[in-house]
């Protein structure tokens, strides 16, 4: 099989839709039948400043090593009350779009007036070369070109139902991983608890300054791929002296699993230890589905209330820009109920707890190779007892 053929009803992040092309290696079926790739980031440890994400060359394409044609400054965060809506970078990039008969254009992502032109040929949506295991692994002979200290390797399938989006690899925790990277001395030693952790790349690197991460989904099949994450970049984590335990953490129930017959439950020590030493949660690109974002709000504020420290929410967010037929005009309604949330938090006073919500400015050095985009936001929220 020469080329990957994606079904219509199917989802594919970013990271994998918009390369160039590049030729992937199968490594196994998964439990539900989902070819399973396997694909190496790199990490610049050894950069500079000037990887910063507001100049030029602070974008870079996704590939083992290769980098994209900058895509535009750094954009400062919006007021918390702000929404799609009212965001004037938007409409500046969509308001006179037509086609030749006149009907409104959308671009998924318009580009502002500020942006420059890209340095290069435009994008192409990818045609991946799919290898399987009896074949070359061109990642293996790249790796060797590298140090090890320089790669993360991430299993990942490239083409999901919506239900799997999990499995797949996403700009946010890219962004997020690179948080923790610039701001090492914050996670050093610390406990941390990252929900919907995906594919457990943002994990992978919390564990390597971290003491312990609770790397938390779930889904059998998926935290499996986690596990399996988690031992191909063990030369990463052990550097670091730090644990990585994968745990299902279920945003419909109340309580954690403790039953020992359930893969992936929690030990009574786990738990107590979770609830005991947390002083950091993290979340990547979750918020796509209203029902899962209320979810995961209601969770983190359960949690919130049974942990023994105050402690700090780092999430991340991609703005995405939808044409829709009720609207006649471009929304981003799970953005927007995203948003909605944090002023919900900020507002919430039940007497133990105090929520308090800041954005962080997306301008600090990147240190993965990856294209940062200016609809990436991450935001933190601080959770202190009421003195």
């Amino acid at each position: 099989m020469d080329e990957v053929t994606f079904k219509s009803d199917t989802v594919l992040s970013d990271v994998h839709l918009y390369t160039p092309n590049h030729r992937h290696l199968m490594v196994r079926l998964n439990g539900m039948g989902q070819p399973v790739f396997l694909s190496q980031f790199k990490l610049l440890w050894n950069q500079d400043s000037q990887t910063d994400s507001g100049t030029e060359g602070g974008h870079h394409g996704m590939g083992p090593t290769e980098e994209m044609p900058p895509s535009g400054p750094g954009s400062s965060r919006p007021p918390l009350g702000s929404g799609c809506s009212s965001d004037v970078t938007i409409q500046e990039g969509v308001g006179a779009r037509l086609d030749e008969d006149g009907d409104l254009d959308v671009e998924r992502r318009p580009r502002t007036a500020s942006d420059p032109e890209p340095a290069g040929p435009p994008r192409d949506k990818v045609h991946p070369t799919i290898l399987t295991q009896e074949e070359d692994d061109p990642l293996a002979d790249e790796a060797q070109e590298s140090s090890t200290q320089d790669i993360i390797r991430i299993e990942h399938t490239m083409a999901t139902p919506l239900e799997d989006v999990g499995k797949q690899v996403w700009r946010g925790a890219l962004l997020l991983a690179d948080y923790i990277l610039f701001q090492r001395d914050v996670f050093q030693g610390r406990t941390v608890l990252e929900l919907g952790a995906g594919t457990g790349l943002a994990s992978i690197i919390a564990a390597t300054v971290a003491r312990t991460v609770y790397c938390t989904d779930v889904g059998t099949d998926l935290l499996a791929m986690c596990q399996r994450n988690i031992a191909l970049n063990s030369h990463l984590t052990a550097a670091g002296g730090g644990v990585v335990k994968v745990k299902e953490l279920d945003w419909l129930k109340d309580d954690l699993c403790t039953d020992p017959e359930v893969p992936f439950s929690w030990s009574q020590e786990d738990v107590s230890d979770l609830y005991s030493h947390t002083t950091i949660l993290l979340a990547a690109e979750v918020f796509y589905d209203d029902d899962l974002t209320d979810a995961l709000f209601k969770t983190l504020s359960r949690l919130a209330h049974k942990l023994k420290n105050a402690c700090t929410a780092i999430l991340s967010v991609e703005k995405r820009l939808n044409f829709t037929l009720r609207h006649l005009d471009v929304t981003c309604e799970a953005y927007d109920h995203f948003r909605s949330w944090l002023q919900r938090l900020e507002r919430l006073a039940d007497g133990r707890l105090r929520f308090a919500v800041e954005p962080v400015e997306a301008s600090f050095p990147q240190l993965l190779v990856y294209e940062r985009i200016q609809q990436l936001e991450l935001w933190k929220i601080f959770v202190e007892p009421v003195m």
